[in-house]
């Protein structure tokens, strides 16, 4: 008598859902914490001035790290290749949208029971 397992294949929106977790945990273990600086560098702006690119860095052990792919999966904002660097591409305009980034950053990372009132402000902000 032989037995089969069945292998359940996850759905796109599972595969998402595992894809954010993976993110976060990634972004929490190796880059950034509670009262962290995260750096902005701005690549471009586009001619209409309505979205712009912006690469995320923070700085750990002597050693600058770019986590703009980990961000932009846990942001769900589409990730870009600007001049041979990975940058988020960012809509809006009429404030700094760098500290829009980050803010966003630390809403989606620190959104849990542990912590209470306006999380945006764990991380704090600079442009590189």
């Amino acid at each position: 008598m032989t037995t089969t397992t069945a292998i359940k294949k996850t759905t796109k929106k599972e595969q998402k859902a595992l894809d954010v977790q993976y993110a976060r945990e990634q972004l929490l273990t190796h880059y950034v914490k509670e009262g962290d600086t995260v750096y902005t560098v701005l690549r471009s702006v586009s001619s209409s001035g309505m979205s712009r690119t912006i690469s995320l860095k923070v700085a750990k052990e002597g050693k600058i790290l770019d986590f703009t792919y980990y961000a932009s999966i846990l942001l769900d904002w589409p990730l870009v290749e600007v001049h041979g660097s990975r940058a988020l591409r960012v809509g809006g305009c009429g404030m700094d949208m760098g500290f829009h980034t980050v803010y966003s950053l630390s809403r989606s990372l620190f959104r849990d029971e542990e912590h209470t009132g306006d999380v945006g402000y764990l991380l704090n902000h600079a442009w590189a």
